[in-house]
C-alpha cells in the first residue's frame, strides 16, 4: 500500500513503524472474511481493511473524526485477521497506533472518558479484590448486566509449598486471583505434580494490557517495566521460564520485547522476558508426558474454546485438545466459527455490550454443536475474560482446561 506520511509523523518511532506495516498490505480483503464485526455489521469501515484504511487517511494528514474513533474502538483486536492475511500484515500493532494518533486528536465524551478512565485505574488496582469480594457478596441483588462481570465465589483450594530444584515463574495476574483464584492454584498444583516449582513474584502486577490497549500506554509500559523489574532477580538465578494461565496476558508479555525496544534501559531485559514467555499449554508436551501416570481422564464431552489471543495472537493451535486427548479427555474445538472471538477482548465487553453479547451468544451457539445432537457437560478456555463472559450466557459450567486437568491427578 502506497503511503505518503504527513510531515508530523515523518521520521518519528510511530511514523515509521507503521508506514512499515502498511507498505505490506495488499488491498486483497481476505481479512474481512474472519472479521468478526464485519461479520455482524457488514461495514468495511468495520473491517481491518477499512481501519486500515482510515489509519492511512490520518498518518496522511486527513484530521480524524468522532467517526474514525468510533470504527477503530469497535475492533476487537482479536487479530483474527492477522491469521488470514497472506501479506504479514501486522495489524494490531498498527491499531496500537492508529488509536494513539486518534485519541490525541479526538476529545471523548465525559462519560465514555469516565468509564476508560475506571477500568485502566480499577481492574489493575489492589482494591479490585475486595470489590469483587464485596460483589459476590451481593449479587443475587445486582442487576444481571453486573452479574455477568461477577462471578459465583469460587474457592482456591491448597497451593503447594514444597521447594523444588526446577522453577517457572508465574504471572498471578490482576482480576484472575480475584475472580477465578482456582486457576493460579490449579497451575502450581499441576506443575508441582511434574516436579516443577511455580514461583509468584510478589511485585509483579497487571501485565500492561489494560492500560496499554486503552491508549494509556505509558502507564502499560511502566506495568510492564515492573513486571521486568520484579522477575529479573529470578530470571539471574535462573528460572526456566514464565508461565502465563491467562492467554490475553500471554500475548503481552510475549510483546514485552516489541513494546519496549525503544527503551535505553529496559530494551535487552525485555526480550529476554518475552524469549523466557509461555503459554501454560506449551508445556503440555512436558506435562502430559510427566504426568500420564498419575491422572485420570474423563470421557465427559468437554468442548474447548481457544481465546483469540492464544490462537491468533500466540499462534497456537491444537496442543490443549491433542495433549489432553493423550492423558484421556474428551476435549473437542467446535468445527463451527472456531476462529471467531466470542466478544470478551478484554474491557470490550463493558465498552461495546450489544457487539459482544451478539458474539457471545454466536460462540455459545456453535461450541453446543461441538460433539453433534449432544451437548457438551463442560466448556473450557484459556482466558479468564473468556471465560467469565461465556458463562454469563450459559449455565454450563466454564472453567480453564487446566483446572480439568488438576481435578484429574491422583492425590
Amino acid at each position: 500500500m502506497q503511503t505518503q506520511l504527513s510531515a508530523q509523523y515523518q521520521g518519528t518511532p510511530d511514523g515509521l513503524a507503521a508506514e512499515a506495516i502498511l507498505r505490506k498490505c495488499v488491498h486483497c480483503g481476505f481479512c474481512t472474511a474472519t472479521c468478526p464485526t464485519y461479520q455482524l455489521l457488514g461495514d468495511e469501515l468495520d473491517s481491518p481493511r477499512g481501519r486500515i484504511y482510515l489509519m492511512k487517511q490520518v498518518l496522511e494528514g486527513t484530521v480524524p473524526t468522532r467517526k474514525t474513533q468510533q470504527h477503530l474502538d469497535r475492533c476487537l483486536t482479536c487479530r483474527n485477521c492477522e491469521t488470514t492475511c497472506p501479506s504479514g500484515v501486522q495489524y494490531g500493532h498498527l491499531l496500537d497506533i492508529g488509536r494513539k494518533l486518534v485519541d490525541a486528536q479526538v476529545p471523548r465524551p465525559a462519560g465514555e472518558r469516565a468509564l476508560r478512565w475506571a477500568l485502566k485505574e480499577g481492574l489493575p488496582s489492589p482494591l479490585f479484590g475486595p470489590a469483587m469480594a464485596m460483589g459476590q457478596l451481593v449479587r443475587p441483588l445486582l442487576a444481571k448486566a453486573l452479574q455477568n462481570k461477577v462471578p459465583e465465589k469460587k474457592k482456591a483450594g491448597h497451593t503447594p509449598t514444597r521447594v523444588l530444584n526446577r522453577k517457572v515463574l508465574v504471572l498471578a495476574g490482576c482480576v484472575q486471583p480475584a475472580m477465578s483464584p482456582n486457576i493460579n492454584s490449579a497451575t502450581a498444583r499441576v506443575f508441582d505434580a511434574a516436579g516443577i516449582q511455580c514461583v509468584v513474584a510478589p511485585k509483579a502486577g497487571c501485565c500492561g494490557a489494560v492500560k496499554f490497549h486503552l491508549n494509556a500506554q505509558d502507564g502499560g509500559m511502566a506495568q510492564m517495566r515492573a513486571n521486568i523489574d520484579a522477575w529479573w532477580p529470578h530470571i539471574e538465578a535462573g528460572v526456566e521460564g514464565i508461565v502465563i494461565n491467562a492467554s490475553g496476558c500471554g500475548v503481552t508479555v510475549k510483546d514485552y520485547g516489541h513494546i519496549l525496544h525503544d527503551d535505553l534501559h529496559y530494551a535487552a531485559k525485555a526480550k529476554r522476558v518475552s524469549e523466557l514467555t509461555k503459554d501454560v499449554s506449551e508445556w503440555l508436551p512436558e506435562l502430559a508426558g510427566k504426568l500420564k501416570n498419575q491422572v485420570s481422564g474423563s470421557a465427559s464431552r468437554i468442548a474447548f474454546h481457544p481465546p483469540c489471543s492464544m490462537q491468533h495472537g500466540m499462534q497456537l493451535r491444537g496442543g490443549v485438545e491433542k495433549y489432553m486427548g493423550e492423558l484421556g479427555f474428551n476435549v473437542k474445538t467446535t468445527g463451527c466459527e472456531a476462529h471467531l472471538c466470542c466478544g470478551s477482548a478484554g474491557t470490550y465487553s463493558v465498552l461495546n455490550p450489544t457487539i459482544s453479547y451478539q458474539l457471545r451468544d454466536r460462540k455459545l451457539g456453535n461450541l453446543a454443536t461441538t460433539f453433534g445432537t449432544d451437548k457438551p457437560e463442560q466448556i473450557v478456555s484459556a482466558n479468564i475474560g473468556c471465560i467469565t463472559h461465556l458463562q454469563s450466557g450459559t449455565d454450563t459450567p466454564v472453567r480453564h482446561w487446566i483446572e480439568v486437568l488438576d481435578e484429574a491427578l491422583h492425590k
